[in-house]
């Protein structure tokens, strides 16, 4: 509910301040006395656009500030915590218009976009202004309106689940539709590629190993004989290093007792002989396994240019790549082998999906229909209250394919006149009747919405007597469920406040100010009397007010 408006510098209001009830608040005044400006005020905090010729005071900044109590709303919460904005049951809205004509939003101090404000403020406030199109005359909410008289809350949160399923499924079904075209498409080439990778059978590192082999058989006959020498000098020329080495030791030997690092010498020259002696071995190992083999050479030159050539064909550079490729061939052919089976599981996942959220569509919609009669008849009893007797509504309700609401439109259609033509409620319906027609539908379904606060602009245009009387009545039970505030010219409405405004102007220095304030039980029976009988009430005016005050 709006606990208080606060509102500066903003059209011919300086500074005022309203702290509203949480039940039926009336607000009165003359003609022009700045009713309507106290509406444009609220629909600023509400989003709606602003510009610099609101500002009275050119030299100051227009403020406008709502302090709301959210009641601990669910979607309020959600709407905070989406936002990533502080906030518990208070929230403070402002709207700042600054000299320049640039606007401001803030929701508890944290700036925001207009979208936001607008969000937040349709949870919170519901404006009824005598020339709105009025929400009345939406899809979505006259399906709310029949859905919250079936009680079909539970129903409609598990039939989404379902067709959500449903929509997803079918989504993905229609993704590997997609991907067994392309599949198709690709088949014969992938295969194609995969069969030349599959009859190579490289293994891991093999060119790079190939490369490695060519390299040394190439050059076989070179290593061949430079390895013969380098053993030849070693151990079989004329005189072997190796022998050499053997006498050189012996000679050595003779005098290694009379020197004390002869031994030592000697050790090293016996290491270092028996080392060359090892190598000799290795150098005539290694040269008896290298064998030129032009046979070999060219096999293993075929292997490494068809493995080029792939590579090459393929745009990679290694043998690991190839492998890779020929790994990601099969997966792709394998997949083409799958993807009917995954299509047919999803067919039937979404045909399974589609069955349970057309059974509960079914269940919603006879709920539905077990509630357009006493709706109408309901409806257009208030209506007749409300000084509308000729009108009537028809509540049509048509099968459509599965949507996320159920397998219906549903739509209001409005006849003013008696005249047997029902049109749609906002191509027939004028501003007051609109106003009237929502105040009855709202009243039906108070205790099955969580409404916002609601606020009426002037919405007993055109009607009096019994008739507004009837319209103090709706809303005063209305208010009994929720905050309404109503702005009247009908003192018997304004008799059912629980609490009662007057605006008025008052001549401030040269210039001329709106301002507002909270009527006593006094006061508030003189302003019905005026608004019964003139500026200067009669008795039976003033009892006539009182009376209305009473009950």
């Amino acid at each position: 509910m709006l606990e208080k408006l606060s509102i500066q510098n903003y059209a011919i209001i300086d500074e005022l301040e309203i702290e509203f009830s949480g039940n039926l608040n009336v607000i009165t005044g003359e003609t022009g006395a700045g009713k309507s400006i106290i509406i444009g005020a609220l629909g600023l905090i509400l989003g709606e656009r602003a510009d610099s010729t609101s500002l009275v005071n050119k030299t100051k900044k227009c403020v406008i500030e709502g302090v709301f109590n959210s009641g601990s709303k669910t979607q309020v919460s959600a709407f905070l915590k989406e936002n990533e904005l502080d906030g518990d049951n208070e929230i403070v809205v402002r709207r700042e218009i600054g000299i320049n004509g640039k606007s401001r939003a803030f929701i508890n101090d944290t700036p925001v976009n207009l979208a936001q404000l607008q969000e937040l403020s349709s949870m919170l406030v519901d404006l009824h202004q005598q020339f709105d199109t009025l929400e009345v005359g939406e899809k979505d909410f006259q399906r709310t309106v029949i859905d919250a008289l079936a009680g079909n809350a539970q129903l409609i949160e598990e039939y989404q689940q379902y067709f959500r399923q449903w929509q997803s499924t079918t989504k993905e079904c229609e993704v590997l539709k997609e991907q067994k075209l392309q599949f198709d498409k690709e088949a014969d080439y992938n295969r194609f590629q995969f069969t030349e990778l599959d009859e190579a059978a490289f293994k891991e590192n093999e060119l790079e190993e190939i490369d490695g082999e060519l390299k040394l058989l190439s050059n076989a006959e070179g290593i061949k004989d430079t390895l013969g020498k380098v053993f030849y000098e070693l151990n079989e020329s004329e005189n072997p290093l190796v022998q050499q080495l053997k006498v050189l030791l012996n000679q050595l030997a003779a005098y290694s007792n009379h020197h004390p690092d002869l031994p030592v010498l000697m050790q090293r020259l016996e290491s270092t002989q028996i080392e060359l002696q090892d190598i000799a071995g290795d150098i005539d190992r290694i040269s008896n396994h290298i064998n030129y083999d032009p046979e070999m050479i060219e096999e293993l030159n075929d292997r490494l240019s068809l493995g080029y050539k792939l590579q090459k064909k393929h745009g990679v550079n290694s043998t690991a790549a190839l492998i890779s490729l020929h790994k990601e061939l099969e997966d792709k052919l394998q997949a083409v082998l799958n993807i009917d089976n995954s299509i047919a599981k999803k067919e039937k996942e979404a045909a399974t999906f589609y069955a349970t959220a057309k059974d509960i569509a079914k269940k919603i919609t006879e709920k539905r229909s077990k509630q357009v009669q006493p709706f109408e008849v309901n409806v257009n009893k208030l209506l007749a209250q409300v000084g509308m007797p000729n009108a009537k509504i028809k509540v049509e309700i048509t099968a459509t394919e599965l949507n996320y609401a159920g397998a219906n439109a549903i739509e209001f259609l409005f006849d003013a006149n008696k005249s047997g033509q029902f049109q749609s409620v906002q191509k027939v319906a004028s501003g007051g009747e609109l106003s009237r027609l929502m105040l009855s539908i709202k009243s039906l379904v108070a205790a099955s919405i969580d409404l916002p606060s609601l606020i009426f602009d002037e919405i007993d245009t055109g009607i009096s007597g019994e008739a507004a009387r009837q319209v103090g009545i709706i809303m005063k039970e209305l208010a009994a469920k929720r905050q309404v505030i109503c702005i009247t010219h009908q003192p018997q409405i304004a008799g059912k406040a629980d609490a009662h405004f007057f605006v008025y102007k008052e001549i401030v220095g040269d210039t001329v100010k709106t301002n507002i304030r909270q009527l006593t039980t006094d006061e508030r029976i003189t302003t019905i009397a005026k608004m019964l009988s003139g500026e200067k009430p009669t008795a039976a005016a003033i009892e006539n007010a009182r009376e209305m005050l009473m009950n």
